[in-house]
């Protein structure tokens, strides 16, 4: 198997190498700032390492899709920076901070068509399967953005409804880049299944502690401002959980932190140690860790019928505990 370090250098240095264009910069710039800012990588590095799984070498038939994937994933953070008003990505200005909203709109748009240019220098025997899984990810991807946004709204979401919304928006395309790389290696329907599904569940509890994260992480580590969506309300598992758990009195309590406006910097650090100070009492902090090694166990239990040796089924469940046992 490939070290983990070697796949991050592998990635780094095909996103240093893409094929963007220079011109117009203002078109392309924004696209180049959002690929150097780093982050995770998490997707290119799923799907590499899933490919390795299978096969030892790594070339261009599954590295161009890898960062396909990466660059879908980017276009989604742009726009998503937009709707959520968002200054801050990785510790960076986001991109429609840095130009403007309509230069981070039609960046976002290219970087959207540029992910199929990737994806389509997967293999002929496998470009219909790949393209197709890709397909319907990425309008899965726009529909769970749609019930977030939709969320923003509603009064009461339930546990389930979140499950489903972050299912779409999160899970599916880190689900999507694991089976894409068992998919170009030549794993057999099983294991490409198992994967997927493996994935999917990871992808969950990924998302479970991105919400515990900013509410509870280090602002120098996790690269974003702490209680950002504790600010504008953001139906997160923690602030779910938090309703459920809530008797009518605590439940008015939260109710009345939200309709707090937070406008000034006094005002929304106010807000912030307010429902910290909830959800600190209710102990929702420790549920969602509960809730995201749960899911990572869960995920784990699905490869047992996978087929995969134990090397392959090791190299898995190390990959999806530091997912959820990550502090950035």
């Amino acid at each position: 198997m490939i070290p983990s370090r070697e796949l991050d250098r592998i990635i780094a240095e095909a996103i240093e190498k893409a094929d963007i264009p220079a011109e117009p910069a203002e078109l392309y710039d924004p696209i180049k700032y959002m690929l150097s800012i780093g982050g995770k990588r998490l997707r290119p590095k799923l799907c590499l390492l899933t490919y390795n799984l299978f096969k030892e070498d790594i070339g261009p038939e599954i590295i161009a899709p890898s960062i396909g994937l990466e660059v879908f994933h980017e276009f989604t953070l742009i726009h998503d920076d937009i709707m959520d008003r968002s200054d801050i990505r990785r510790g960076m200005p986001t991109v429609y901070r840095k130009w403007n909203e309509n230069i981070a709109i039609l960046s976002g748009d290219v970087m959207s068509i540029l992910a199929y240019r990737f994806m389509a220098k997967a293999p002929a025997d496998k470009l219909a399967e790949v393209l197709d899984l890709f397909t319907t990810t990425a309008a899965m991807v726009c529909e769970g953005q749609q019930y977030d946004m939709n969320f923003e709204s509603k009064d009461n979401v339930t546990a389930g409804e979140y499950m489903m919304m972050t299912g779409l928006k999160t899970a599916v395309l880190i689900a999507c880049s694991a089976k894409t790389g068992a998919l170009i290696a030549g794993a057999d329907k099983k294991a490409c299944d198992a994967i997927y599904d493996y994935a999917y569940r990871i992808g969950l509890a990924f998302q479970i502690m991105d919400d515990y994260l900013d509410s509870f992480g280090d602002v120098s580590v996790f690269g974003k401002k702490i209680g950002k969506d504790i600010l504008c309300n953001k139906k997160t598992w923690l602030l779910i959980k938090a309703m459920e758990k809530a008797d009518s009195s605590t439940e008015r309590e939260i109710r009345k932190i939200m309709s707090m406006k937070g406008d000034t910097a006094e005002e929304a650090s106010m807000k912030i140690r307010l429902m910290l100070d909830i959800y600190r009492k209710l102990e929702i902090g420790r549920a969602a860790l509960a809730e995201a090694e749960r899911l990572n166990r869960e995920a784990t239990e699905t490869l047992l019928q996978s087929g995969l040796d134990s090397t392959q089924l090791s190299v898995l469940t190390e990959f999806g505990d530091l997912l959820t046992k990550r502090n950035k």
